[in-house]
């Protein structure tokens, strides 16, 4: 960290930070709440709590926390989850604090906002027992679902985020940070077990090649500015022009290897640039395997190679910068061809949006963690454990069958209500606008829930809205195959009203009078069909009033209309 020469700004206001977030004032004692909220889902969990926290600094030298460490304490051990009838050991449960949130980056400046800083976190620390990418998914979301059974977790991007531990045969150990969508972690597994393959398949390579320790180590790094002086390279150009410099590494035998992809963005050169760009900070970072481009002409490529006597079994790697970055980029470049040879290198890595990770740092060791001098030790008494055990929330599987038993919804609708947070306004609208419990789930759930995954902003509905939606499908004012119509009319005026939807769709309520009129005169259109083939005739029938009446007129009632109508014709 102090090699990136960086300025690390604080931006705090004075509603939501105080003197202990700018470390200049000693901590509080431990958040009552936050221990209670973290004894009950250790409990749910069936872990045994300690009998007496004692709070540890664990280093943090980003910048992320003021004082230069994240203060953390053990509140339970053991403990386990079922997930498809397989346990899953919990090993440990602890309440950390959150770092300070990163608001700006620039060069040499990084920019946190305090205000996030100190909030409390539940870590729960899984056995090494999970197989596959399926399985660690479903392990992540019963955790989760866990844990909002409490009632006192946020929910939404960041509020939950994963940190992974993977290891392949011959591979090493890789702990991932943040992944903050749970529908992502399969593709991180697979993405980094793909990594790993590839780094092992090179490592076998480069043995078959010859390429040794000491052929990489006693490379020199030496200057080619001059054959870039007329680059038409931006990045280059831009550098040179500011006073930088371009600095070159051969890499005997590393030839084809470096630009050689397992998968997009898994590549030994992106893991040279991952490695250069976080010790170093450089952003002109290129290889031969990778050239000509951006800029760069054949012609350079060819000087190039010549200058640094590299055959086509070797690969050149330039960096562009000022000249100590540069160099300082070169040689962690080094370091990470050296480790090319051994495989996979044990490290901690960053979850990217698309899946892929980048290199973060170098694995902790256990020096890491040490006693915090300023906080005294919280005694969790049997007494206190026991009245907590009294108060134990119910599961949200406990809550699911609840629903399932007491409307007759299946398990999956209940288990949707409960992700989507509506139990509570589900019940409200059964109880106080007497909807049939199946309508109102389907509303609340499916509805909500298909609409979102077509692109519509169906989180600026109401709940309200919602409700209203349901107290006219029971008046039989509208019909419940308008439901969606409404919700997604809503989502894109969120500043309307249901009434206004209902105008803007020509959903007013429909005179039944008008209905069985026209139903009258398309049974004597379809007169002779009807006769000939009542089934027929009735679809026909079906399909004409829909067509006038949907999302205005029950479809159930129309049917039994239409029914009665050719029954008595029949007749």
């Amino acid at each position: 960290e102090a090699r990136k020469r960086r300025k690390i700004v604080y931006h705090a206001d004075t509603l939501n930070t105080c003197l202990v977030e700018m470390d200049e004032e000693p901590p509080h004692d431990l958040n009552p709440e936050a221990v209670e909220v973290g004894l009950i889902t250790a409990l749910l969990m069936n872990a045994k709590p300690v009998d007496e926290i004692h709070v540890m600094r664990k280093i943090v030298i980003d910048g992320s926390n003021t004082t230069g460490f994240q203060r953390t304490c053990i509140i339970a051990l053991g403990g386990e989850i079922v997930v498809d009838g397989k346990k899953i050991p919990i090993q440990t449960i602890t309440i950390e604090e959150d770092a300070a949130r990163i608001i700006e980056r620039r060069p040499h400046e990084i920019h946190y906002d305090l205000r996030r800083l100190g909030i409390p976190l539940i870590e729960i620390s899984t056995a090494p027992v999970i197989n596959s990418p399926g399985e660690a998914y479903k392990v992540a979301y019963a955790i989760g679902r866990l844990l909002r059974a409490t009632g006192k977790v946020k929910r939404g991007i960041g509020t939950v985020r994963q940190d992974l531990n993977i290891s392949i045969r011959d591979g090493a150990l890789i702990e991932i940070k943040g992944v903050q969508e749970l529908d992502l972690l399969p593709k991180v597994i697979e993405l980094e077990v793909v990594r790993q393959l590839h780094l092992l398949k090179i490592r076998d390579e480069l043995k078959k090649r010859g390429v040794t320790e000491q052929m990489i180590s006693e490379e020199p790094i030496k200057d080619v500015t001059e054959i870039f002086k007329k680059t038409k390279s931006k990045i280059l150009r831009r550098k040179i022009d500011s006073g930088g410099s371009v600095l070159a590494l051969r890499l005997r035998r590393f030839g084809g290897l470096l630009g050689l992809e397992a998968a997009p963005k898994i590549r030994l050169g992106a893991e040279f640039a991952g490695r250069a760009r976080a010790w170093s900070e450089v952003e002109g970072i290129f290889h031969t395997d990778e050239l000509p481009g951006y800029g760069i002409t054949e012609e350079e490529v060819k000087r190039l190679k010549e200058f640094m006597e590299a055959s086509e079994l070797d690969a050149v790697v330039i960096v562009a910068d000022e000249r100590s970055k540069a160099e300082d980029a070169l040689q962690r470049i080094k370091e990470r061809a050296i480790e090319a040879l051994r495989g996979v290198p044990s490290e901690t890595r960053a979850a990217r949006p698309d899946g892929t990770t980048i290199y973060l740092r170098p694995r902790p060791g256990a020096a890491r963690m040490y006693p915090e001098t300023d906080i005294p030790p919280y005694p969790i008494s049997r007494e206190y454990l026991e009245e907590l055990k009294r108060r134990l929330p119910p599961t949200l599987d406990e809550v699911a069958e609840s629903l399932s038993r007491r409307y007759g919804l299946s398990r999956q609708i209940a288990n949707e209500l409960i992700d989507l947070e509506k139990v509570e306004l589900f019940e409200r609208i059964v109880s106080e606008t007497g909807v049939k419990p199946r309508i109102a789930a389907s509303i609340l759930a499916e509805h909500m829930k298909s609409l979102k995954r077509e692109g519509f902003k169906v989180e600026l509905v109401s709940d309200s809205d919602l409700f209203e939606i349901s107290r006219l499908i029971a008046n039989g004012e509208i019909a419940k195959e308008a439901a969606p119509e409404i919700i997604k009319w809503l989502s894109e005026n969120p500043r309307k009203s249901v009434k206004d939807a209902l105008d803007a769709l020509n959903l007013r309520p429909v005179d039944m009078g008008e209905v069985e009129r026209n139903i009258d005169e398309l049974i004597k259109k379809y007169e002779a069909m009807i006769k000939e083939n009542p089934r027929k005739a009735s679809s026909i029938i079906m399909g004409e009033l829909m067509k006038i009446y949907r999302g205005r007129v029950d479809g159930g009632r129309l049917y039994r209309m239409v029914e009665e109508k050719i029954r008595g014709q029949s007749g």
